[in-house]
């Protein structure tokens, strides 16, 4: 019996259909990308494991796919057990060197370091490449799936920080679908922690408040009550996830937090400075006249370590699907590989969420749907002597178009052109032949013009 085809849950195939319309997504992030001066790199969809390990917390390490070392892996390899059960993590770094990229920012730290002589700071590049989680399947979440980087390293100016809400703000809008920029800072939540009275559990307090939109802010206390917060500290971090009101005024109160005025009458040095980094920003967003929305979220943590600074997340706001857009500060990425003091910001687009966002609000141009402008029907061999000469002519002035390989009836000739939404077909038969003219069809308004056989900028307007 044939073995029945199947591919690994969270990944997929893609048609034709869906690939045009991919790249239509890649081509327009990528052409705002070069817009703002960023340059292409790409790195190995395979980094060694300990590039890759420690840097997205506990929970990111548990999503890392791990490359079985090649030939006999677990020749020599004793396998420890605890408690009668195989100590599973212990086996796989013995039998693993290598592991598929989590993310597109360590690796591109990696890259700035064993790179650091061949390129120019401060260091603007974008990646549009794949990246692999072991995570679990659902709507919007898949274990393959593509991301589109842009960061810049090497400068801590905020104008940074600026630059990449432009860019969001720009490719939405290309885009046509509405979205809100939220935006925090990691320093504020530093100083959440250090006014709670726990300064030793602020990536215990950040894991919790980035789930509270799935989760809601009743478990998200919870989970930090697990962790052992108190609830004197929960009371004094509540009042901060419930913050509501303008830029300045959510500012202003939480200023009062930090300095001493909450229900702890602790001070956090770090807090205030996070929020006077937020204050600048947001003059400099106020000052650019960025056309989306874009509000300060004291909740948003972004769920990974190495974020020091501003953090961002982005969301569509008439469609139902998660983060589409997300990112921050990080002051010492680098560090970890040998080059400290290289301070860097960037986000990264989702594709597939972006896709889906953008087949959910009917958003994709028409035109991205197929790759033939033009096609000739096949009316025999004499026509396609005819036809051959046209369509070259047609090609090199840069017009996609096809000629139907088998002489067959019309009507599957007709469906053909209508399954790969070819928006205008040729039928060429003797009588045109003998008359010297080109017939063209638009299919969708049915409007029909005959030209002359060499008349091809006269065609190639037609099918404009």
């Amino acid at each position: 019996m044939a073995q029945k085809p199947s591919i690994p849950k969270g990944t997929r195939d893609f048609t034709p259909v869906e690939m045009l319309r991919r790249n239509y997504i890649f081509d327009t992030i990528k052409s705002v990308f070069k817009l703002y001066g960023y340059a292409p790199i790409e790195t190995p969809a395979m980094e060694n494991l300990s590039t890759l390990l420690g840097k997205y917390g506990d929970e990111g390490d548990k999503l890392l796919f791990k490359i079985l070392n090649s030939g006999d892996a677990f020749k020599d390899i004793e396998i420890s057990h605890s408690e009668g059960e195989v100590n599973s993590n212990a086996v796989a770094l013995k039998v693993c060197e290598k592991g598929l990229r989590y993310d597109l920012t360590v690796p591109f730290a990696r890259f700035v370091v064993q790179h650091q002589n061949d390129i120019t700071f401060p260091f603007k590049r974008f990646q549009i490449q794949p990246v692999w989680r072991a995570d679990r399947p659902q709507k919007g979440r898949y274990r393959e799936f593509y991301q589109c980087d842009v960061d810049v390293i090497g400068s801590t100016s905020q104008l940074n920080e600026l630059e990449l809400v432009q860019i969001v703000d720009r490719v939405f809008t290309l885009f046509d679908v509405n979205v809100c920029v939220k935006i925090n800072n990691r320093k504020v939540l530093t100083g959440m922690a250090e006014i709670c009275g726990f300064p030793d559990k602020v990536v215990d307090i950040t894991v919790a408040i980035d789930k509270i939109d799935k989760i809601g802010i009743d478990a998200v206390e919870a989970e930090m009550a697990e962790k052992g917060l108190t609830p004197e500290a929960i009371e004094v971090i509540r009042p901060i996830l419930t913050l509501s009101g303008t830029t300045a005024e959510k500012i202003a109160v939480m200023r009062e937090l930090m300095s001493g005025k909450s229900a702890s009458g602790l001070v956090s040095e770090t807090g205030l400075k996070g929020l006077d980094e937020l204050e600048e920003l947001f003059g400099f967003i106020d000052a650019a006249g960025v056309r989306c929305e874009v509000e300060i979220d004291l909740s948003l943590a972004r769920g990974l370590n190495y974020y020091t600074g501003a953090i961002f997340e982005v969301k569509a706001k008439d469609y139902s699907i998660g983060s589409i857009c997300g990112g921050g500060r990080y002051d010492n990425l680098t560090g970890i590989f040998g080059l400290p003091n290289m301070s860097g910001v960037g986000i990264s687009f989702g594709a597939d969420r972006i896709y889906d966002v953008l087949k959910g609000l009917d958003k994709f141009p028409s035109e991205v749907t197929s790759t033939t402008r033009l096609l000739f029907a096949n009316m025999g061999a004499d026509e396609l002597k005819y036809l051959i000469p046209v369509v070259k002519s047609l090609r090199e002035a840069g017009v996609s178009c096809e000629i139907y390989p088998e002489q067959t009836k019309l009507k599957k000739q007709f469906d053909y052109a209508d399954k790969k939404f070819i928006p205008f077909l040729s039928i060429v038969g003797g009588n045109e032949v003998a008359d010297g003219v080109i017939n063209i069809k638009n299919l969708s308004t049915g409007n029909q013009q005959s030209f002359a056989k060499d008349d091809v900028n006269a065609m190639i307007d037609f099918l404009s």
